[in-house]
């Protein structure tokens, strides 16, 4: 019965410790879990469980926001037909039918907002399209050479987000790094490798290591 009740309380000590370490890992703010394995983060559910990684990584088509440069082609109106910025509030502003919101949409919603602003009164059956031309940037800070804004490229991961702000410092944790991405509308935190795929409008923060 001894050997027991030492086993159950070695086993619980163990695991109280287990929580108390990732309870206090930086980028574990409060409401969230980090799974460091995964690389992935979330709310922390009733049952105290971390979102599956599916609900966090982006679904579906590519949603537009604030920094993105957008082509929008108004087949035979050159007057309309330009490069677009979506500003700050989250639209593009065009000739005739004014502010058009952009941010939460994809590509072609957008275009057929555009179309069915533009049938209301000023074209008869307007052929619209809309293309990314520039995705919005990304942000990179923490134990590296040079941090800032950077334009994004398809493809890239936080390695080459690091190589392109100059490398790591010499007291940079090199392992995971902390990721910031808006999805849906909400913000998630993950530790992440290095391998770790990059969206535009991420930002990036490379730790300091603890030894």
């Amino acid at each position: 019965m001894r050997r027991s009740g030492m086993r159950r309380l070695l086993v619980a000590s163990a695991i109280g410790l287990t929580l108390a370490g990732c309870a206090g890992r930086p980028g574990a703010g409060p409401g969230t879990l980090v799974d460091t394995t995964r690389g992935v983060v979330g709310p922390v559910g009733g049952e105290g469980h971390l979102v599956p990684h599916a609900q966090i990584e982006p679904q579906g088509p590519y949603l537009l926001d604030t920094g993105d440069r957008l082509r929008v082609v108004v087949f035979g109106q050159e007057g309309l037909t330009n490069s677009y910025a979506v500003d700050s509030a989250g639209a593009i502003s065009m000739p005739l039918i004014g502010a058009v919101p952009a941010a939460g949409r994809s590509a072609p919603s957008l275009g057929q907002e555009i179309a069915s602003r533009l049938r209301g009164g000023y074209i008869r059956d307007p052929s619209v399209s809309v293309e990314i031309e520039t995705y919005r940037p990304f942000f990179i800070m923490g134990e590296i050479t040079a941090g800032g804004q950077f334009p994004f490229v398809t493809g890239m991961t936080v390695q080459n987000a690091v190589a392109i702000a100059g490398g790591f410092t010499p007291r940079a944790n090199r392992w995971n790094v902390e990721v910031t991405r808006k999805v849906n509308g909400q913000l998630y935190r993950a530790d992440v490798p290095l391998t770790h795929r990059l969206q535009p409008g991420d930002t990036v923060v490379v730790r300091e290591r603890w030894f």
